[in-house]
């Protein structure tokens, strides 16, 4: 009965596979969380048992639209990090190539086919998007549809099989065993590093600082009697803005020359540790009553600004004019939409969201300055979405061969590349369409649920025979090209590259594009600073990994064609 519904109405089988799988995909057993595409993936080859398929359209069209919402949101970042990014760059280059290399001797020595080789690829790398490129990729190659169908099935098979060991190893080796074999303190280092970068003091688990690092008070003037408001900010490293200035009951406009007189009721906005320290210089605090007129604004910021990627907050702020960087803070970075610490020694990229704090007319001058103000909208430019994935299917027919390899982007890398590109353009050219973060997420999530979905289901039949077919050999080698390419970055990282370790262990979850080590690696060392390596080597590996699927698949039937 229940076969026969699902046969009949694929929408059924589709919708179940969603939601039993982000249900299953959201139970957490320690570090470990399967995730919804992973739970999702199960449900479908379950239920794909019952003979339910959804059509072959539908999964191209979630496909594409996936991916280029994955470019697109990941454009700014790639491009910012290719150049000076190098350090970790070479990291997701360490990555990509070690996993490559295992799969071509995998290939070689277990006899793998396309299918399973790119499946083993997409698993133990943890990353979706190899499935829809390999899936393509194949369907390329010109064999007789049942061939082309098993071996689809096979790249989600083996993705199945691989993709849990890949994770455990992952979230294990970062966040308990690459501490141990540095020998260092992983949460002693974290705080380490957290307070050279000028934090005032990490935080635990759910902890949240009671203290806000920007603040605003009101003081009756004192000992500043007869100082410029200019002075007074100069004095103190412009870390601290004279917002309001109330003489007697008269209003009196804010500019560096206005000399402060005894009895003035003052209100500052700025760091609370600039705060503290200029109290007594000022006067008297007062409970802000008089201030209860003046208020903040909080503005979410493109950086675009050439001269300000790769420069750390204080250096921001110490290259700035007086009158340009007066009464702005930076109170919030994200990148990628991880929030990254907003600390003076955070370094910044074009591309990041600075979430600007200040008066409103401070906080619109500083927009103008670093880049452009995310305008407050919910609307998705669907010229621009059109277009891109438009630009992606034309760039997916371009083709290449290198020796007897021969090498296809496909609408999957098309659709990643065309997304790259339009999300670099829009940092730069804020008029470019408009994707709003929250509806690039929608795209990206059920783009590639929907995806997951359809391949799970069409692979149903076929998948106890390849696990039959193989029995262990599939995890043990998805738990070396986790393990491989983790300890070659781990040894290199450290000895060559100099990085930090909390860094560092962010950035091998990056390379891996593993979403689940980085919230455990994040818990074990007690702050965020492990995301400011992981989101550059993630923005990375997410467009070469994908990539990395078609050249499987065709050294994979190169290689088939030599023995034959």
């Amino acid at each position: 009965m229940i076969g026969e519904l699902l046969r009949n109405q694929p929408e059924f089988a589709l919708f179940a596979s969603l939601a039993l799988g982000y249900l299953i995909g959201s139970f957490k057993i320690g570090p470990i969380q399967l995730g919804g595409v992973c739970g999702t993936l199960i449900v479908a080859l379950v239920l794909g048992q019952t003979g339910a398929r959804i059509s072959p359209d539908l999964k191209n069209i979630a496909f594409a639209v996936f991916i280029f919402a994955l470019g697109f949101t990941g454009g700014p970042q790639f491009f910012a990090n290719v150049g000076r990014g190098w350090r970790y760059g070479l990291l997701s280059l360490i990555e990509v190539s070690t996993v490559l290399a295992l799969v071509f001797a995998a290939i070689v020595l277990l006899g793998l086919d396309q299918g399973t080789a790119a499946g083993l690829l997409a698993g133990a790398a943890t990353e979706s998007a190899v499935i829809g490129t390999a899936s393509e990729a194949i369907g390329r190659l010109g064999l007789p549809a049942v061939e082309t169908a098993r071996l689809q099935a096979n790249v989600v098979t083996a993705y199945s099989v691989s993709y849990l060991f890949g994770l455990i190893t992952i979230v294990l080796f970062t966040s308990q065993f690459a501490p141990l074999i540095l020998r260092i303190d992983l949460r002693a280092e974290a705080e380490r590093l957290w307070r050279k970068l000028g934090g005032d003091g990490a935080l635990e688990n759910g902890q949240r600082v009671a203290a806000p690092s920007l603040v605003g008070r009101e003081f009756r003037v004192g000992p500043a009697a007869g100082i410029t408001i200019g002075e007074l900010e100069a004095r103190y490293g412009y870390n601290l803005a004279v917002e309001g200035v109330l003489r007697k009951t008269a209003a009196l406009e804010v500019e560096p020359a206005l000399m402060l007189e005894t009895g003035d009721h003052v209100v500052l906005v700025g760091r609370r540790e600039a705060l503290v320290e200029a109290a007594d210089a000022i006067g008297e605090e007062l409970a802000g009553k008089d201030a209860a007129g003046f208020h903040t604004q909080r503005l979410d910021v493109v950086l675009t600004r050439a001269e300000a990627h790769g420069l750390t907050v204080a250096q921001i702020r110490e290259r700035a004019e007086p009158e340009e960087g007066r009464g702005v803070f930076i109170s919030a970075v994200t990148r990628i939409g991880n929030t990254i610490p907003a600390l003076p020694g955070t370094e910044l990229n074009r591309g990041d969201v600075l979430t600007l704090v200040g008066a409103p007319d401070d906080v619109e001058r500083g927009a103008s300055l670093l880049g452009y103000a995310l305008p407050a909208t919910d609307k998705t430019d669907f010229v621009l979405l059109g277009m891109g994935v438009l630009a992606g299917m034309a760039l997916g027919h371009l083709s290449a061969r290198i020796g007897s390899v021969a090498l296809t982007l496909g609408t999957g890398g098309g659709c990643l590349l065309s997304g790259l590109l339009f999300g670099w353009l829009r940092s730069r050219r804020p008029l470019i369409g408009s994707l709003p973060s929250a509806a690039a997420q929608i795209l990206k999530d059920f783009g590639l649920g929907t995806f997951i979905a359809a391949v799970g289901l069409s692979a149903g039949p076929d998948a106890l025979a390849l696990v039959h077919q193989y029995g262990l050999a599939l995890p043990a080698i998805g738990v070396l090209m986790v393990l491989v390419p983790g300890l070659l970055s781990l040894c290199i990282g450290r000895a060559l590259l100099k990085l930090d370790a909390p860094m560092l262990l962010g950035a091998i979850a990056g390379q891996q594009c593993s979403t689940p080590a980085i919230s455990a690696l994040v818990g074990a060392a007690g702050n965020s600073t492990p995301v400011i390596g992981y989101t550059i080597t993630y923005a990375l590996s997410n467009v070469l990994l994908p990539l990395a699927g078609p050249v499987v698949v065709g050294f994979g039937s190169s290689l088939r064609a030599l023995h034959l």
